[in-house]
């Protein structure tokens, strides 16, 4: 199906119109519905699925925060600033330095608006530092699960009498002489066509990483991963935007992953190797840092024999890993092996014993030398692993992209002469992120800071528009 813009001819009276349309019911989305909603708004969701989800669902939920109650409480030293600082040089200034100082600025914010006004359960996670934050300022709902955030944004919109529709895909945009968006033409599973106008319209509809031809031209380096996101995804904001001349930019930007459990599509998250564990290929040899980041550790994975390597910790690590729903979910799934030895381990495993005795040995040495090792890896003190050993086999994965519209610190889509589009909003994946190009540039967190603190940005903003 392919998205397109048309002209606007419905006389008003035919068509219920909205103060605020928004396409997408996932983090983004409902966030956006929040907003628009405190506002005093008529808001209505447009939403593909039977149910909301997209994106956020497949995801850990967890939204970081700079300078909260909670990090002051455990004398963690964190700001606005130092989460800049930490977002722009993983990008290696690549992103636009408005918009992350904006999501910054309000991101501790946005956690306590959704905790406080909208019951949406978020503590500060305990435990571990993602890569690349100098801080420990994760928040996550009980059991650590993007499908337990929504459920609560869900009941939370359905508190505020948001209308959703679902099972409607939105095909077409109509617009005026002027190129306002007055309204929506959407699709039904019987195949029967409906319409619906608008003040203000967000487009919360995800990127394109369920889209094969897109990624394919875009991203080909993950052109052979799974696609562990949205069925969704598939571009069709950039598509409305390149109708409609806006500015696209990122388009080769991702967040990868480099510990999908192999054959179970299930994550394995990245304390497994931050906190001293390790990858291998199918000849028990470590093949690069780890350590660097998860996503862009996914192509490297994808370029090891078999498209498939192990990720190796121990028991000291599944303390770590056992908070998430995921992991416990992989265990029940028999995806992780047990080892008492490592000559016990490579047997499981099916790789080369000596070669891992030596990987093993290698890695002991950089600990006890505190040397950066032959990949640049630094490992900590403490960090050796012991027996008994965990195993389990992965291959890289997309997530979801980065790349998509250019919003301006308000979230409007910006034309590609730089004037906003009248009113037209944008956030999530349908926006251009804050992880510039490629893989490297992505820090754990910046798709879901993106998701609700822009998402909650559109929605104000857009509530104001359509007055």
């Amino acid at each position: 199906m392919n998205p397109g813009v048309d002209s606007w001819a419905e006389p008003v009276e035919d068509v219920y119109i909205a103060d605020v349309l928004i396409i997408g019911a996932g983090g983004c989305g409902l966030s956006a519905a929040l907003a628009a909603s405190d506002e005093g708004v008529d808001v209505v969701v447009l939403e593909q699925s039977k149910t909301p989800l997209g994106t956020t669902s497949m995801s850990t939920g967890l939204i970081p925060a700079a300078g909260t109650p909670e990090q002051k409480a455990q004398k963690i030293k964190d700001s606005p600033g130092q989460f800049f600082n930490d977002i722009m040089a993983k990008n290696k200034f690549g992103a636009d330095p408005v918009i992350v100082e904006r999501v910054c600025e309000m991101s501790a914010d946005t956690v306590r608006w959704l905790r406080d006004e909208h019951n949406i359960p978020l503590t500060l996670v305990d435990g571990f530092t993602y890569p690349g934050h100098s801080a420990r300022r994760m928040y996550g709902t009980h059991n650590r699960t993007g499908e337990e955030l929504m459920a609560a944004l869900e009941h939370a919109a359905e508190s505020a009498d948001v209308m959703i529709v679902t099972q409607a895909v939105a095909t077409d945009l109509m617009i005026d002489e002027n190129q306002t968006v007055k309204g929506v033409r959407f699709t039904r599973p019987d195949g029967s066509v409906e319409k619906i106008g608008c003040h203000a319209l967000v487009l919360a509809c995800c990127g394109f990483a369920a889209n094969e031809d897109m990624i394919a031209k875009f991203i080909p380096e993950l052109k052979n991963a799974i696609p562990h996101t949205h069925s969704a995804s598939q571009g069709f904001a950039t598509k409305w935007g390149e109708i409609l001349n806006a500015q696209i930019a990122d388009m080769d930007s991702y967040q990868g992953h480099a510990g999908l459990a192999a054959g179970h599509g299930i994550p394995i998250l990245w304390p497994s190797i931050m906190e001293g564990g390790i990858q291998v290929n199918h000849l028990g040899q470590r093949f690069s840092n780890e350590a660097r980041g998860y996503s862009e550790q996914a192509a490297t994975v994808l370029a090891q024999p078999q498209q498939t390597v192990w990720s190796i910790f121990d028991t000291r690590i599944e303390k770590v890993l056992s908070q998430f729903n995921d992991y416990r979910d992989a265990q029940s799934a028999g995806a992780i092996v047990t080892a008492n030895s490592i000559a016990e381990l490579a047997d499981t495993i099916g790789v080369d014993g000596h070669k891992l005795e030596a990987t093993f040995a290698n890695v002991d040495d950089a600990i006890e030398s505190g040397v950066p090792d032959t990949f640049g890896r630094t490992f900590e003190q403490g960090q050796q692993l012991a027996p008994p050993y965990l195993a389990v086999k992965v291959t890289g994965a997309i997530f979801h992209t980065q790349g998509g519209l250019c919003v301006d610190k308000d979230a409007r889509v910006l034309r590609n002469d730089g004037r906003p589009l009248p009113n037209l909003f944008a956030g999530g994946g349908a926006a251009r992120g804050i992880s510039g190009s490629g893989a490297s540039g992505y820090l754990a967190g910046n798709g879901l800071l993106t998701a609700t603190t822009l998402g909650r940005i559109a929605g104000q903003q857009a509530a104001a528009c359509s007055q």
